[in-house]
């Protein structure tokens, strides 16, 4: 039995994309809501042959995959968050970049010689990559409205996989792959009426439309941190808001904190973009935090570590 494991945002489905649509392959899909990451613990060791894992930290995941590994299955993983510790076997093909300016997708991209390298576009413009989407557009001499078209994709797929539980998201990601996977050409589907792209614009326009009214927790010089209710529509916008914030400010450190039914917080951290750096080790300080160096997140902040987070965003970034 092969499975096929991957971060449910814009870059894990989108390189599941690439590789099924190079290599298509019978498998069992194991993923989640974006902040669901620690998914090779669900594979059965005893029916699996073969693991492909896309967009989930090797690190949060390296007990699992050790025994995978010592059981003889083969593993393909691809990914671009800091590992920790890459495992030495002849059974793991091990393609990670941490580089603060790629993504998995394009990890995938460069790995099958850029076959499908719109869908590795849609996906960068997705992890608000924006220079490497920017750059691999250059390549493929794309006009102004196409760039613009993936960008929108790619931000509307991504903004779907944010959410506490599959319940809150408008697709579940096994839903969205199976639909992405049918299209070679991603303009196919977004020129499609009625399909998942304008289905998944007007939502998010709705989701952004409520996100205008957030309340601003703490704002200085080189940060800014946004507060969302405990709603569906808030776990929805939490990591494009971050992204959009980002862009707009992009000098700036930003966190959107949304409320939990518990009254912790979930929490999208973005660096700034003038200095992708720090995001992930500001996020570790914390239980239940981590991520990347440009983005990461905390799923679970106290209340009382409010003042604590923004004190270290300040101080890292001043």
């Amino acid at each position: 039995m092969h499975y096929d494991i991957f971060n449910g945002d814009a870059d894990g489905i989108i390189s599941l994309v690439q590789l099924r649509l190079a290599n298509p392959k019978e498998s069992t899909l194991i993923t989640g809501v974006k902040r669901d990451i620690s998914l090779l613990k669900h594979v059965d060791v005893a029916k699996a042959h073969s693991v492909t894992a896309l967009d989930i930290s090797m690190e949060k995941n390296i007990e699992a995959l050790n025994e995978l590994l010592a059981n003889n299955v083969t593993v393909f993983y691809a990914d671009h968050h800091r590992p920790s510790s890459i495992p030495t076997s002849d059974n793991l093909s091990a393609h990670i970049d941490t580089d603060a300016n790629t993504c998995t997708a394009l990890i995938v991209n460069q790995y099958l010689n850029q076959q499908f390298p719109l869908w590795a576009i849609t996906a960068a413009y997705g992890d608000n990559m924006l220079e490497a989407a920017q750059a691999l557009s250059d390549e493929l001499n794309l006009s102004t409205n196409e760039r613009d078209q993936l960008k929108r994709f790619g931000i509307y797929i991504n903004y779907n996989g944010y959410g506490s539980s599959l319940e809150d998201l408008h697709f579940t990601p096994e839903q969205l792959f199976r639909e992405l996977v049918k299209y070679s050409n991603p303009f196919d589907i977004i020129n499609q009426p009625g399909s998942v792209f304008s289905q998944l614009e007007q939502a998010y326009h709705q989701d952004m439309a409520n996100a205008e009214q957030a309340k601003v927790l703490a704002e200085n010089d080189v940060c800014k941190v946004i507060e969302l209710p405990d709603e569906p529509w808030s776990r929805r916008v939490s990591g494009v808001l971050g992204n959009e914030l980002a862009n707009k400010t992009p000098n700036k450190a930003h966190a959107v904190f949304t409320l939990n039914l518990d009254h912790t917080y979930t929490v999208s951290l973005r660096a700034p973009l003038t200095n992708k750096q720090g995001a992930g080790d500001i996020c570790a300080r914390f239980a239940t935090g981590g991520g990347r160096a440009a983005a990461a997140g905390i799923n679970q902040l106290a209340a009382e570590n409010v003042n604590a987070f923004v004190t270290a965003i300040s101080d890292y970034y001043r």
